[in-house]
Formats: structure tokens, sequence, C-alpha cells
């Protein structure tokens, strides 16, 4: 009894699933490279063939939760109308023929923007029961595109590094794989402490060894590409950068020791200088007194011609020359004073710099010597000059007859006779 009821439910779910709608594409994913113009099949069937009215349509969402769906076309049947949205026109068409059941999806130039679950639908009025639609998954298979590979960390013994792979274009995504080669490019067994994962090769605790020759592989269902990278492990010391670093800090102090030990030359002789000029100008200043000397000799050369005219001159214009020359010695020898006191103060100041300069205090020593000699010359001869000077003039001191004045002078003893031209 129970096999019968069982058996009259199934005949009965089946004769109701003959006159519903039924909605079906043949597989749940298709993969075409990118570029290719593709047809996604959709087959349906009705109660009633063909039916008196039909609406058919097509929309994409994509693979990611939570995408929206979006709405590619529209076909209404029995006047034959398809509305195409704008994102897919000119690249979407429809194969539709109603009376066979089928309404076909064709791309034009997929790319990877099509990576997604396209939906059919149809909708028939009043034949609402079964399965109004049925989707498929596109893949736009692609290449992965070359890899890119760094190194992320500092290249040290006893560091922890990662080596990074990434392809920016493939579809599926691809797969990364690294392998690694020693430096006379020999194949070797990876460290187990090393992992390989997403495309990142993790490295610790590097040495010497580890340096070496490593390539990624990046592979998916169309092709594969690579990249390598070689590894060099130094030493700390070793940085460049820091050894430029400190190569560039002693260039610098060397530079500035130059700088420094020129600047201290440059001084050491401007100083040089200063002191020979300083020894110069006091030789010029111990001379100025030894010019008033041969003033005094000039005019002492000058005063014979007076005493030579003396014979012809009255004792009065003599004894005039005598007190205005006594009062021009005067002068010349409070000159002579002035300039001394004034030699003093800068030989003070000589003295002060010689205590700077000890190196040549004898050569100087012995140049103040040689000059004090001659100086102590010339004063004793200018003295012994001075003295016979004085004792020439010591003769106009004698008593002088007011008488003699009017005295016609004396005829000279050669003059002739006078002749009497009378006679």
């Amino acid at each position: 009894m129970e096999e019968r009821v069982s058996t009259l439910t199934l005949l009965c779910l089946v004769l109701s699933g003959v006159g519903a709608l039924n909605v079906n594409i043949e597989k749940e994913m298709y993969e075409y490279a990118r570029g290719d113009n593709i047809t996604l099949p959709c087959i349906f069937q009705t109660k009633k063939t063909p039916p008196d009215l039909a609406i058919i349509s097509w929309s994409a969402e994509a693979a990611t939760a939570g995408a929206k769906e979006t709405l590619i076309l529209t076909h209404y049947y029995p006047n034959g109308r398809t509305d195409i949205k704008s994102l897919y026109e000119g690249r979407v068409s429809l194969d539709v023929d109603v009376a066979k059941g089928k309404a076909n999806l064709k791309l034009s130039s997929i790319t990877l923007a099509d990576n997604k679950v396209f939906e059919c639908r149809v909708q028939i009025p009043g034949d609402d029961e079964g399965k109004p639609a049925d989707t498929a998954r596109l893949v736009v298979l692609v290449a992965p595109s070359t890899p890119i590979c760094k190194i992320q960390g500092k290249a040290q013994y006893g560091q922890n590094i990662n080596l990074t792979c990434v392809s920016e274009e493939g579809s599926p995504p691809p797969t990364y794989k690294w392998e690694s080669r020693d430096v006379r490019n020999a194949p070797r067994i990876p460290h187990p402490r090393t992992t390989d994962k997403g495309g990142i090769l993790s490295l610790y605790n590097i040495s010497k060894d580890t340096s070496g020759y490593y390539i990624c592989t990046s592979r998916n269902k169309i092709r594969a590409a690579t990249c390598n990278i070689t590894l060099s492990v130094m030493p700390p010391s070793m940085n460049i950068g820091s050894t430029a670093g400190i190569i560039g800090g002693v260039v610098a102090a060397l530079i500035i020791l130059i700088i420094v030990i020129y600047c201290c030359c440059c001084r050491k002789k401007k100083k040089e200088e200063e002191y020979a000029m300083g020894v110069r100008e006091d030789g010029y200043t111990d001379k100025e007194p030894a010019r008033n000397g041969e003033s005094r000799r000039d005019d002492d050369q000058e005063d014979p011609q007076g005493y030579d005219d003396s014979s012809v001159r009255r004792p009065a214009e003599r004894s005039d020359r005598y007190e205005e020359r006594s009062e021009r010695d005067y002068d010349h020898r409070k000159d002579y004073d002035d300039r001394r006191s004034d030699y003093d103060d800068p030989r003070s100041d000589y003295d002060d710099r010689r205590s700077d300069y000890s190196d040549r205090r004898d050569r100087y020593s012995d140049r103040n010597e040689r000059y004090d000699d001659d100086r102590r010359y010339d004063d004793d001869r200018r003295y012994d000059d001075r003295r016979d000077r004085r004792y020439d003039d010591d003769r106009y001191d004698e008593p002088y007859d007011d008488r003699e004045r009017d005295r016609p002078p004396a005829p000279p003893s050669n003059k002739p006779s006078r002749r009497d031209y009378d006679d």
C-alpha cells in the first residue's frame, strides 16, 4: 500500500514538471581567452509552444560578494524588439528562436571586465512555475604578465629578508614558485626555515651561503612567466652607504685641515712682514738726526763763504748772522729731541713685538749695537764740529772801536804808485 502511494506521488510530480517553465544553461563555467568572440547558450521549455507572449533578458553580476547586477539586454516576443544597454552596445547580440526555445547571448572581444556571472531569464504570462532562470560563470583567461621581483630588508649577515614576486595581470590569478641557485649557478635545496607563500619567499638569519640567484615563476592555465634576482649578502661593515659616508667624512676633515694650515701660514707670513717693516721704519727714524747733522754741516759749509767775505762785511751784520745761526741750531736741537722722543715710543712697541719673536732677538741686538756705535760716532763728530765753530766765533767777542768804522780801508799792498799826470 505504501509503495503504491509513493509511486503515484512521483508520477504526479513528473507530470506537473512537464507543463512548467524550465530555463537551462549547459555548463556552470565557461573559459575563454581574452579578446575572443564567445556564445553563452540558453535553452527554455514552456507549457505552450510557441507562447503568445514572452520576455527574455540577460544580466551580469560580478563574482565578488555583494556586487550589483547589471542588465545587458531585453527581448520582447512576438514583436521581436531587443533593447541593449549602452555599456554593451556594439559588442552584444542575441540569437533567439522562441518556437525552438533558444536565447543564446553573443559577446565579442571579451576583456577581464567580463569575468562575471551571467544569468538568462524567461518570463511567460500564465507559466510562472518551474525554473525561470539559470546562471553560468565566464572566466576570461589572461596569461600572467612578467612578474616583478624585489628585495624587502637589508641584505646583511643575521638579518631577515623577503623576496617578493608579483604579476600585474593574470586570469585566473597565477600561482608563484621560487627556486634558488648558488653563486656557481647550481640548484640547491632551500633552508628548512624558508617559506614560500603567495609569491613571498621569506629568508631568516641570512649569511654568506644565502647569496646566489633566485628565480620566480608565475603560472596559470594560459602560460608562465619568470623573473630573477641576485642576492649578495654582506657584513654590516661592508655596507656601501656607510663606507661612502666614512670616506666623505675623511675627505672633508682633510680639506678643513688644509684650510687651517694655510690660514696659519698666511698669518705667520703677515706677522713677519709687519716685523720687517717695523725694523725698517725704526732704521729710518734713527737716521733722521743724522740728516739734521748734515743740514748743520751744510750750514757750516756755507758759513766759510760768509767768513771769507767777512773782510768786506760790517761787524754788526756778522754778529746778527751768528745770533741767527745760534737760534737755528737751537731749533734743530729741539727738533732732534722731539724726534728722539717719537723714536722712543715705537721702540717700546717694537720691544713688545720682539718678545713674540725670540728667535730673532740676537740678530736685532747685533743690528741695534751697530746702530748705537754709528750714532755715537756721529754725535762725537757733530760735537767736535760744533766746538770748532764756536771757537772760530770767539774772535767776534773782542772789543770793537767805532772809529775804525770811519777809517777808509787800507790799500792793498800790490797797488801801483800814483802817477802825476800833471807832469
